[in-house]
C-alpha cells in the first residue's frame, strides 16, 4: 500500500511539475508520515504492524540493493565513464578510504578524550566506512536539469556508483577484524591485514563480475535465443543475479561483482539480444530499480518510528562535522592532484559542488542495521545517528544544491537560457519514459567496420576493444537478421493488439457484431 501511494505521489510530482521537490525527499517524508500513522494505529490498539514495518538488512542486501546496483552499471553511459575511469576510481577507492579513516579516527580519538561516547577502533572504522557511502540521487537529477558540465556530472555519478561498493567492502573489512579479535596484533599488522582483505574483496569481486559478464556474452552469442524472447530474457535475468549470489557464496563482495557484471553485460551481451529483449531488459531493470529505491527510501522514513533510538547530540554534531571534513579532505586534495594529469581541469567551483553533493542515502542506513555491535545501546546510537545524518544531507544539502549551483553560475549559460522554464528534477520521468538509442543496437558487419574499425583516433583499451574484444564477444548482424528482428517486433505487437481487441469472450465475430 505504501509503495502504491509513493507511485501516485511521484506521478503527481511529474504531472503538476513540482520540480522543486526531489522524489527521494518526497518519498522519505511520506514514509515518516506513514510511520506516525502506524504508531497511532498501534497506540489505539486497532492493529499491530511491527513485523511489516521492520526493515531487515538481509532483505535489503539480497533483494533490494542488487537491482539498483545492476541497473546503474547496465544503463551507464560508458563513453564518459571510461574516459574518466581513472579519476572516478581515485575518488571512489582512495577518497572513500580517506573519508572512512578521517571519520573513524576522529570518532575514536574524541571518544578517548571523553568528548563523545566511546567506540573501539574497529567499531569506529566500521561506522566511518558505512557513513562514507554517498547517494546523490537528487543531486544528479539537478545536474541533468541545469545542464552542468558533463564531466562534473560523470565524476559525481561514477563516484557514487563505485563508492557504494567500496564502502560496503570497507565495512565488511572492519566487521571481519572485529570477529577475529585483533587485541594481540599490532596496529601495523592490523592495517596490513585490512589492506589485504580489501584488495582481495575489491579486485576478486570485480574480476568475478567481469568474467560472468563475458561468459554471458559468449553464451548468448553462440546460443541463438532471439526467436524465443521469453527464454532470452530469462537467461539475462539469471546472468544478472548470478555474480551477486556467487560472490556472496565465496565470501567476496556481491555488490562489486554485480556492478562490473552490469557494465560488461551492457557493453557486450546486450548487443547479442533481439530488439524485443533489448527494450524489455532496459525497461524492466528501470522499473524494478525504481521500486527498490522507492521501497528503501520509504523504509528510511518509517525507521524513525520502527525501533528504539538512542540520541546523543554531541555524538551527532561531531559526526556531521567529521563527515563534512572527511569529504573535504577527500575531494579537494585529490582534485588538485588529478589536475596535473587531466586536459579537462576540475575547477574550484566543481570541487566545491562535488564536496557539497556528498549526500548519504539508503546504504549507510542498511549497513548501520547490519552491524553486529554489542551492547545494544551502541547499535542504537549508531543507527539513530546514521538516520539523522542521512536525513540532514538529503533534506538540507540536497534541497540547497539547485540554488547553490545557480548562485555559483556553474551551469551551462546557453542551456539555461534555452530551458529557463523547463527544470526537471524527476529521475523517474527522465530515465523511464523513453528507450535510449544506444541500447537498441543493430549494426551490421559493414556498418561496424565503417563506424569504428577504420577510425584512426582510437588508442589504448578503446582500440583493443574495437579491434578484437567487441568482435569476439558480440554478434555482427546480417541483413537477414535485421529483417527478422523487425518482423518479430511487428508480429509480437500485432499479436498483443489482436488479443486485446478480442475482449473477454475471445471472439472477433462477437466484437464485430458489437461494433
Amino acid at each position: 500500500m505504501l509503495l502504491s501511494i509513493c507511485i501516485i505521489l511521484v506521478h503527481l510530482l511529474i504531472r503538476y511539475r513540482l520540480h522543486f521537490l526531489p522524489e527521494s525527499v518526497a518519498v522519505v517524508s511520506l514514509g515518516i508520515l506513514m510511520g506516525a500513522v502506524i504508531k497511532i494505529i498501534e497506540f489505539k490498539k486497532l492493529a499491530n504492524w511491527k513485523e511489516e514495518e521492520m526493515f531487515r538488512p538481509n532483505m535489503f542486501f539480497l533483494l533490494l540493493l542488487p537491482p539498483i546496483i545492476f541497473e546503474s552499471g547496465y544503463s551507464l553511459h560508458k563513453g564518459n565513464f571510461f574516459q574518466n575511469i581513472g579519476s572516478i576510481t581515485l575518488f571512489s577507492v582512495f577518497g572513500t578510504a580517506i573519508s572512512a579513516f578521517v571519520v573513524g579516527g576522529g570518532i575514536y580519538f574524541l571518544g578517548q578524550a571523553d568528548v563523545i561516547s566511546k567506540l573501539n577502533m574497529t567499531d569506529s572504522f566500521a561506522f566511518g566506512s558505512l557513513i562514507s557511502a554517498v547517494d546523490p540521487v537528487a543531486t544528479i537529477a539537478i545536474f541533468n536539469a541545469l545542464h552542468v558540465d558533463p564531466v562534473l556530472n560523470m565524476l559525481v555519478f561514477g563516484e557514487s556508483i563505485l563508492n557504494d561498493a567500496v564502502s560496503i567492502v570497507l565495512t565488511n573489512t572492519a566487521e571481519g577484524l572485529t570477529r577475529k579479535n585483533m587485541s594481540d596484533v599490532s596496529g601495523w599488522q592490523t592495517f596490513l591485514q585490512a589492506l589485504g582483505y580489501f584488495l582481495k574483496m575489491f579486485f576478486g569481486s570485480a574480476a568475478l563480475g567481469t568474467l560472468t559478464g563475458l561468459i554471458s556474452a559468449l553464451v548468448l552469442k553462440h546460443i541463438d535465443l532471439r526467436k524465443t524472447p521469453s527464454l532470452e530474457f530469462g537467461m539475462m535475468i539469471i546472468f544478472a543475479y548470478l555474480p551477486y549470489g556467487l560472490a556472496e557464496g565465496i565470501s567476496l563482495s556481491g555488490i562489486m561483482a554485480i556492478l562490473f557484471s552490469g557494465i560488461v553485460m551492457s557493453h557486450y551481451t546486450h548487443h547479442n539480444l533481439s530488439p524485443v529483449t533489448q527494450i524489455l531488459m532496459q525497461q524492466t531493470l528501470r522499473t524494478v530499480a525504481f521500486l527498490c529505491e522507492t521501497c528503501v527510501f520509504a523504509f528510511l522514513g518509517l525507521s524513525i518510528f520502527s525501533f528504539p533510538h538512542k540520541f546523543e547530540i554531541s555524538f551527532v554534531v561531531w559526526c556531521i562535522v567529521l563527515v563534512l571534513f572527511g569529504r573535504a579532505v577527500n575531494i579537494f586534495p585529490l582534485s588538485y592532484l588529478l589536475n596535473f594529469f587531466r586536459d579537462h581541469k576540475i575547477t574550484p567551483k566543481m570541487m566545491f559542488i562535488m564536496w557539497f553533493s556528498g549526500l548519504r542515502g539508503a546504504i549507510p542506513y542498511a549497513l548501520s542495521l547490519h552491524l553486529d555491535l554489542e551492547p545494544m545501546e551502541k547499535r542504537q546510537l549508531i543507527g539513530t545517528t546514521t538516520i539523522i545524518i542521512v536525513l540532514f544531507t538529503i533534506l538540507l544539502l540536497g534541497g540547497s544544491t539547485m540554488p547553490l549551483i545557480r548562485l555559483m553560475d556553474i551551469e551551462d549559460t546557453k542551456a539555461r537560457r534555452r530551458n529557463k522554464k523547463d527544470v526537471n528534477l524527476s529521475k523517474t520521468e527522465k530515465m523511464g519514459n523513453t528507450v535510449e538509442s544506444e541500447h537498441l543496437s543493430e549494426l551490421t558487419e559493414e556498418e561496424y567496420e565503417a563506424h569504428y574499425i577504420r577510425r584512426q583516433d582510437l588508442k589504448g583499451f578503446l582500440w583493443l576493444d574495437v579491434k578484437y574484444l567487441n568482435p569476439f564477444f558480440t554478434r555482427r548482424l546480417t541483413q537477414e537478421d535485421l529483417h527478422h528482428g523487425r518482423i518479430q517486433m511487428k508480429t509480437l505487437t500485432n499479436k498483443w493488439y489482436e488479443e486485446v481487441r478480442q475482449g473477454p469472450s475471445g471472439s472477433e465475430d462477437d466484437e464485430q457484431e458489437l461494433l
